[in-house]
């Protein structure tokens, strides 16, 4: 009988079990993942302008380093923040800290737009990375633990490119902010004022959606094991584990945690460390062509970079279940590795550049990020599963915040960014390793 029921749900389309509620939390963590992506993308195209406005001339001569400091911090706070929201999120529920995580950094992220001092402007950056950190695990585990497992991968896919469709947007407001130029050098700022709009967002999140049922059993039942393969290991005790300590306890949880943490710290530091880079590289290009509006190569690589990132966010989904978990890693991680020398050693002109950009963005951010929303989530149970898809995703950024600060001084002490990308590039070959370490999980139903 149940392979006649299996056999028919596998002849209907993905989404013939997803209701109206399940697109309403899709909604819900799309639309605050897209605000993420907004508020990153803002950073990188605003910076130059904001040192100018924020940093003496002599200390402009060492642009990149304040800037890699900028970008390093707010990855700091990403990550401390969002290994605190992932963890409180296994305790006070997801919707809960999805409201102040987007209420927090959109409130931050409109006051850095009233910066004076480049330290005042770091600072804000950090709180900013804050409270951003947890939005993006309470949204995943979310949708993880309500749709249907046949249209899981998918949905998740689909919500992973709202931060391409945030980043595009980032992309196209400061196209419109640079072209308008309503406040002179200070229209950065503008960027950010812009950010603060999300706020309102969390109104909407308040009414249309509900608090994960399947969280909510685990607790009441005291499941507190971290995969079920622990289950015998721990059982249901009355007192619960700290959830970060209990992803470490078990071995085969440890073991998950670690190599799909080196995977993630690939993305990481491959995207901020050398994909951020690509906008200011491609005008570099352009101003060795005599191209006089070089800043519009650089705003054209970066639109068509994320529009790059947004098609494999939205076939992600597809293609992971095609091909099965450890192969779509290994796809993944291979062509950022060939990306790398492409972009940074083999593209000699802007016209050339548009093409590469958009396949860039389509592995070193598309492929490389959307694994994260997909993977981890089934690979742990509901008490503890916002906690370790927070370590995967945000732990990096505790160790990454340092790549984007190194990346400024070797670019300056090589005198160009093709040396520093292919040196830093090498950190790919980890996703041709890993995923053959990793359990496949396709096909496999979601961890209670």
């Amino acid at each position: 009988m149940n392979s006649v029921a299996s056999v028919r749900s596998a002849s209907q389309p993905w989404y013939t079990d997803v209701t109206p509620t399940h697109c309403r939390i899709l909604a819900a963590s799309f639309l605050g993942w897209i605000f993420d992506g907004y508020e990153t993308y803002a950073l990188i195209v605003a910076l130059p302008f904001a040192l100018r406005a924020l940093l003496p001339p002599e200390q402009l001569k060492s642009a990149p380093i304040w800037a890699g400091t900028a970008i390093g911090v707010t990855l700091l706070g990403w990550g401390t923040g969002g290994l605190i929201g992932g963890i409180l999120a296994d305790y006070v529920g997801r919707k809960r800290m999805m409201i102040w995580s987007v209420f927090l950094y959109a409130l931050f992220s409109g006051i850095t737009a009233l910066s004076q001092t480049f330290l005042m402007f770091a600072a804000l950056r950090f709180i900013t990375g804050l409270a951003m950190g947890s939005e993006w695990s309470t949204g995943v585990t979310l949708l993880a633990e309500t749709w249907p497992d046949r249209a899981r991968p998918k949905g998740a896919g689909l919500l992973q490119s709202g931060f391409g469709w945030g980043t595009l947007l980032a992309a196209l407001v400061w196209w419109v902010i640079s072209r308008v130029n309503p406040l002179g050098p200070q229209s950065w700022r503008l960027m950010f004022v812009v950010g603060a709009i999300p706020a309102l967002f969390t109104l909407y999140i308040r009414r249309a959606i509900n608090e994960s049922e399947r969280w909510l059993k685990a607790i009441r039942e005291h499941r507190w094991a971290a995969t079920e393969e622990d289950e015998g290991a721990i059982g249901k005790t009355a007192r619960r584990p700290l959830t970060l300590a209990e992803i470490f306890r078990e071995r085969e949880s440890r073991r998950r945690v670690l190599l799909t943490f080196l995977m993630s710290l690939a993305s990481v530091v491959g995207w901020w460390a050398i994909s951020t880079w690509l906008p200011a590289y491609t005008e570099q290009i352009a101003k060795a062509q005599h191209y006089a509006n070089f800043v519009e190569w650089g705003n054209r690589a970066a639109i068509l970079y994320t529009i790059g990132a947004v098609t494999a966010y939205m076939v992600s989904g597809f293609l992971i279940d095609a091909i099965g978990r450890r192969k779509f890693l290994f796809l993944t991680y291979a062509g950022a590795l060939l990306l790398t020398p492409i972009t940074y050693m083999w593209t000699h002109s802007v016209e050339s550049m548009m093409f590469v950009a958009y396949i860039n963005g389509f592995f070193t951010l598309g492929l490389a990020y959307s694994w994260m929303a997909i993977y981890p989530v089934e690979l742990f149970t509901s008490s503890v599963r916002s906690t370790a898809a927070s370590f995967v995703f945000n732990g990096t950024r505790v160790i990454a915040w340092l790549f984007p600060i190194l990346a400024g001084s070797m670019i300056q002490k090589f005198g160009g960014m093709s040396r520093s990308a292919m040196t830093l590039g090498l950190i790919y070959v980890l996703g041709l390793i890993v995923p053959w370490f990793v359990p496949e999980t396709k096909g496999r139903l979601l961890p209670e």
